[in-house]
């Protein structure tokens, strides 16, 4: 498949995205985690529609990229705050994501 390494990346991020998301609802003080859990669906979603202009060889999927990185980034910087094994993990992945999307 086409694009192989920079669509599984982006479904990597997808995946710990979601469950960061998820596994926020469960932390003690949940209001603490609402930006995490709005940046982790954005991130989400961007990196999924992002995956699939990809697979599909939309000529719009090149525009989706910055985009994505922009999303990355900032889902990092927000889950890297928080001290739970999700958001750390949930990090690493949106930076991996991000570099993947800015090096394409």
């Amino acid at each position: 498949m086409k694009n192989q390494n920079l669509i599984k990346t982006l479904y990597d991020c997808v995946a710990h995205c979601n469950y960061c998301a998820d596994a926020c609802l469960d932390e003690p003080d949940v209001k603490k985690m609402v930006e995490c859990i709005r940046l982790d669906r954005k991130c989400a979603a961007v990196c999924a529609a992002t995956a699939l202009a990809f697979c599909a060889n939309s000529e719009q999927s090149q525009n989706l990229l910055q985009t994505c990185a922009e999303i990355c980034e900032e889902c990092a910087q927000e889950c890297s705050k928080h001290e739970a094994q999700h958001c750390q993990d949930c990090a690493e992945a949106c930076r991996k994501c991000a570099t993947a999307c800015k090096g394409f």
